[in-house]
């Protein structure tokens, strides 16, 4: 009986399937609670229960395991190898560090690293959960991939010359180190943002430094999308990943369609994620498959416009270095396609002024959807994913400026719509535009005609002083006169 219980206690720690987004489903009822607390909100990894047999050796085989998969130092050195043979396309850059201080290297590939185009740019983040390393391999092999076959190959020339590809192989280089899915401080940072139900990581100096580093990320580029890779399932999940009352079911966000057709983009693409018996196509939305609050994935959605998806990419949370390889060509095509779809289909533009013909960050609306997405600031193009064979009216905004519509036909392929916008016309302005034949520029004609009042009043007064003091002589000459008679 003891024997049964110990091999009980040992395959437990290795069956954690479904641990990648939160606790395991299994254990969560149709509230979504577990032992009568809330699973999938905490940010703490039970710092204090004490490590049990089965854990003990489930770490010593962990260590096993890693010795074959790169460590911090390996994936920072094949990082800069690969960055020193592809320069041409590539460049390396921190977003910050780690609680340990471990560097979280970024490599952009792009025909025009570091440049600002007026392209779509995409992240891929892995190794959210220290104790989920496949991602984090598997994206220095897409970024090699790349790197060697560009001109070679069309997809990967076409992803290079339109994208901004940017890669984190590991957002939590510290819980790889340790072996645990939490960082140092045993959090899991896909519990550590935000959260548009509860109000919870509501104080900005409380995040961890990855998701400080995350954040402020998406506050310098403006990215069309996103998607974290994961282990412990198989499946594309998408938005929402909690619901209102905290109770599971399919709780679908206003771009519902649009991620839906993301996850079969990557599920169809894949060896056999599509084939899945438990997740219909291979794609789940999350509350659907379990709530989970605070994560990384709505927060990018709802903060940042950027459509994130989370991938779990391997059943095996921790496979043995020597299936990498094959796990890599399973999902080479997925991750190639995702990045590719945000030039082969969606709309693009870009927003001028009509009077002056330069860019205006307006935003980007479809009737009908309440989701808006923003142009950027400097070159005003915006890159707004869409379900294909739809119609749609895009709808452009700006405060100062009229607003602009228009109705399309999306098909199978990308499509460009501009926007010249004209400037909302005061009467100052309209008074300025046809009284004057020197053309000045809209947003300053109110300011300018104030101006003009005021150097007005000021001449008006000089004269009226002026003329007071000239007459004052001949009044006092004229009463002198009257005196004399």
């Amino acid at each position: 009986m003891n024997l049964f219980f110990f091999f009980s206690l040992l395959f437990s720690s290795f069956f954690n399937l479904s641990v990648a987004r939160g606790g395991s489903p299994s254990s969560i009822n149709a509230s979504g609670v577990v032992n009568g607390s809330f699973a999938a909100s905490g940010r703490h990894l039970f710092a204090d229960m004490k490590v049990s047999l089965a854990e003990q050796l489930q770490l010593k085989r962990l260590e096993e395991l890693a010795k074959d998969y790169m460590s911090n130092s390996d994936l920072e050195n094949a990082l800069m190898s690969l960055n020193s043979r592809c320069s041409g396309i590539s460049r390396v850059y921190s977003i910050g560090k780690s609680v340990h201080g471990v560097p979280l290297w970024v490599m952009e590939i792009s025909d025009k690293p570091g440049k600002e185009e007026a392209e779509p740019a995409f992240k891929y983040i892995g190794n959210v959960h220290g104790d989920e390393p496949v991602g984090r391999e598997l994206l220095i092999l897409l970024a090699n991939w790349l790197c060697d076959n560009y001109m070679k190959d069309p997809l990967a020339t076409l992803i290079v010359d339109n994208v901004h590809l940017h890669i984190l192989p590991s957002m939590n280089p510290d819980g790889f180190s340790l072996r645990r899915r939490g960082n140092a401080n045993n959090i899991d940072l896909n519990r550590d943002f935000p959260d548009q139900f509860f109000h919870m990581n509501d104080d900005p100096g409380a995040h961890q430094p990855e998701t400080k580093a995350i954040m402020r990320w998406l506050e310098e580029i403006r990215f069309t999308a996103s998607a974290s890779l994961h282990g412990g399932a198989l499946v594309a999940n998408y938005p929402w990943d909690g619901t209102e009352n905290k109770k599971k079911y399919y709780y679908g966000c206003p771009d519902d369609e649009t991620f839906k057709y993301m996850a079969s983009i990557y599920s169809r693409s894949h060896h056999n994620m599509s084939l899945s018996e438990e997740f219909p196509g291979g794609i789940t939305n999350g509350a659907y498959w379990y709530p989970i609050y605070g994560g990384m994935q709505d927060w990018n959605y709802l903060h940042a416009g950027c459509f994130e998806l989370t991938l779990e990419i391997s059943d095996d949370k921790w496979p043995n270095a020597s299936e990498l390889p094959t796990l890599f060509e399973y999902n080479k095509m997925s991750m190639l396609n995702l990045v590719a779809s945000l030039m082969k289909t969606g709309i693009h533009g870009r927003i001028f002024s009509s009077d002056e013909g330069k860019p205006l960050p307006a935003s980007i609306a479809i009737k009908g959807l309440n989701s808006t997405i923003h142009a950027r600031e400097t070159l005003a193009d915006y890159h707004r994913l869409l379900v294909p064979g739809g119609k749609y009216e895009v709808i452009a905004t700006m405060p100062g400026y009229k607003s602009r519509s228009t109705s399309i036909m999306l098909g199978e392929e990308a499509m460009t719509v501009d926007f010249v916008m004209d400037p909302v016309i005061t009467p100052i302005n309209s008074f300025l535009q046809r009284g004057w034949s020197c053309s000045l520029p809209g947003p300053h004609l109110e300011v300018f005609f104030i101006l003009v009042l005021v150097l007005v009043s000021v001449f008006l007064c000089f004269l009226l002083k002026r003329r007071v003091v000239l007459n004052y002589p001949k009044q006092r000459q004229t009463k002198r006169s009257v005196l004399g008679v």
